[in-house]
């Protein structure tokens, strides 16, 4: 240390600390051989306090506000230097501040699972983080347990510390919560009111309480997660005949969409029926291992639906309509010559009335008539209509 440097120290008559670490708990004042002249002047800010340490014990402690140091305001100290009238020259003490406000967003975490047996899940592994505030309220016991000699002491020194204090209270804490592990999540807020109190009782030898506790997040392995996402899909689809249906439906869909794939009617059909066969498998096989130990009997194949009804036919002839009949019966007028390929017929769903021959359903009528009968006289083989004159 330089010349100048003693120099100052002797003239120095303030003693006072201004933090701007923020994490510094306690900090050793610095002064040349530890002499502070007798009337200077100690400023203790909100937030701090002031340990005297003369010949490796403490003395006097002094909280927020500004003091001049004489005989009357250090009677420990006066007690164990043995001045009976005060005193004019420097004396020596060693000057400690310590930081009395809380110290916030100091984070925790499990680094290992925490192993519950949970009423309803068995046992499980459930990990957890949050943060917490620290706040020294004896810090003559926190310099006598922890600080000893340290010039300057950091919240980080005491962190690993904490963190596995909390781990060893958080099985207790969630164990004796009483609620599902799955029900945590609406219990947190009194889980770390416990666990608070529970850590500022055991800091309370090192002069340390914890004012606030936060459990953000418990959360489970990554299997049982899935596991849980299984479960909560199975009730929001609730009947699973109607949801296996569903996708049935929806698979049926997407190949009629596709031209490459059953984009004909067999293609459709066979999807059809192999989606429908398919849903009703698995439903049933769902159903037999969730409430029989052997599949339940199908129930007996009905006959098939009768034909639905044949809408009647109406055909014109020499200008009149003539009908209701039915295929048969409009057959039985082709044979006869009285409807032929030109006479204008109609049937319900027919937009208009449209000759016989242009109807689909009616061309097997026609298929098979014989042209018409030569006129009378004529020679088997000769000509008819306009050409045969």
């Amino acid at each position: 240390m330089s010349f100048m440097e003693k120099l100052r120290g002797q003239l120095i008559d303030i003693i006072e600390f201004l933090d701007e670490s923020r994490d510094t708990i306690v900090w050793r004042f610095p002064r040349q051989g530890n002499e502070i002249k007798n009337q200077a002047k100690l400023v203790v800010r909100e937030g701090q306090s002031a340990v005297f340490v003369s010949e490796g014990r403490l003395a006097d402690v002094f909280g927020p506000g500004t003091y001049t140091l004489e005989t009357k305001n250090l009677p420990i100290l006066s007690t164990i230097q043995g001045w009976k009238y005060g005193f004019s020259s420097p004396f020596k003490a060693e000057v400690y501040f310590v930081a009395t406000r809380q110290f916030t967003d100091l984070t925790w975490g499990t680094q290992n699972p925490v192993i519950l047996r949970d009423p309803e899940l068995g046992a499980v592994r459930l990990r957890a983080f949050g943060t917490y505030a620290l706040q020294v309220v004896d810090p003559s016991a926190l310099l006598r347990q922890l600080v000893g000699t340290d010039p300057q002491f950091r919240t980080d020194e005491i962190g690993d510390y904490f963190r596995r204090l909390v781990v060893g209270q958080l099985g207790p804490a969630l164990a004796e919560a009483g609620v599902a592990a799955i029900d945590l999540a609406a219990n947190q807020r009194e889980i770390a009111t416990r666990l608070a109190g529970q850590l500022s009782e055991d800091l309370s030898e090192y002069g340390i309480a914890v004012p606030r506790f936060v459990l953000e997040n418990v959360s489970f392995p990554p299997e049982v997660e899935a596991a849980l996402d299984k479960r909560t899909q199975m009730a929001v689809v609730g009947n699973l005949d109607q949801y296996t249906k569903f996708q049935a439906a929806n698979a049926i869909e997407t190949a009629a969409a596709n031209p490459g794939g059953a984009g004909d009617g067999l293609g459709l059909g066979a999807g059809m029926g192999l989606g429908a066969a398919m849903g009703q498998q698995l439903a049933q096989s769902l159903g037999t291992t969730a409430a029989h130990p052997t599949p339940a009997p199908a129930p007996p194949a009905g006959p098939p639906p009768l034909p639905a009804a044949e809408s009647p036919w109406y055909w014109a002839v020499g200008g009149a309509q003539s009908g209701p009949g039915t295929t048969a019966d409009l057959a039985g007028r082709v044979r006869s010559g009285e409807v032929t390929r030109e006479s204008l017929v109609w049937q319900q769903g027919m937009a208009a009335w449209t000759a016989a021959g242009e109807v689909p359903a009616l061309a097997p009528l026609f298929a098979a008539t014989p042209p018409p009968l030569p006129p009378t006289g004529a020679p088997a083989g000769a000509p008819t209509g306009p050409a045969a004159g």
